[in-house]
């Protein structure tokens, strides 16, 4: 019995989707399905999309059918192992002074950590991007150490301001844009998350890994300024997968 299942997405899409929860296992299939579908190139295909535990593969109905491109996955989804080529791990400056972290004090008390303790298990974790969504360039990443995995606030905020590092529950993220949110604020990143004018768009994407690495105030003030003027790219380099 095949321990996935292909829905119809009204008359332009198909979803696969594999298990009921958040692993990293399920996310390695469905990121080597997305490379498998996207190497192909099939007739009439517009867009992959990774989410948690799905694939949605977008498609043109004038070009191809829902059912010619079921028989093609249902091929793909028992050919793909692990996804081939390369990824990226970005370093990812984050502050977490108080100023730029309104919710440390709090999470730190909740988790029975100090503030210091709260940085270095958030900062020396290796995150893992299960998918991009909510606002344009919205990662959300596991898997966050289990002494700082906390329910969504109480109280969620209208205004988030952009660039805020949150977690909840075993997850973790940043917020590109200013939007409402009901995660733990706990530093914030001077980097852009989304850049409608740069090649790539989104910077991170599924699959990627994310570090983030502490800095002070004024070295935040800096690298700030230097993303104001374009003159700052975040590091990274590639990681064999």
């Amino acid at each position: 019995m095949a321990d996935f299942r292909i829905l119809n997405a009204a008359d332009s899409a198909l979803i696969v989707e594999f298990g009921s929860k958040i692993d990293r296992k399920i996310s390695e299939r469905i990121l080597a399905l997305a490379a498998a579908v996207e190497k192909a190139r099939l007739p009439g295909v517009t867009e992959v999309l990774p989410t948690f535990r799905s694939l949605s593969v977008n498609y043109d109905p004038l070009v191809t059918t829902g059912r010619e491109l079921e028989h093609r996955i249902t091929g793909f989804v028992s050919d793909s192992g692990k996804v081939s080529g390369s990824r990226r791990l970005w370093d990812v400056p984050a502050c977490y002074d108080p100023e730029f972290a309104p919710d440390i004090e709090a999470v730190a008390r909740a988790a029975e950590l100090t503030p210091a303790e709260v940085v270095t298990l958030h900062s020396e974790t290796q995150y893992h991007v299960y998918m991009v969504g909510f606002v344009a360039g919205f990662p959300y990443m596991g898997d966050l150490p289990a002494k700082l995995r906390l329910p969504r606030r109480a109280d969620p905020r209208t205004r988030v301001p952009p660039g805020s590092v949150a977690i909840a529950t075993s997850m973790a993220a940043v917020y590109p844009y200013e939007s409402p949110g009901g995660w733990h604020l706990i530093g914030t990143t001077p980097i852009r998350l989304f850049d409608p004018d740069s090649e790539r768009g989104a910077l991170l994407r599924p699959g990627d890994g994310v570090k983030f690495r502490p800095v002070s105030k004024s070295e935040f003030a800096k690298i700030r300024k230097a993303v104001e003027q374009r003159n700052y790219t975040p590091a990274s380099k590639e990681i064999a997968v």
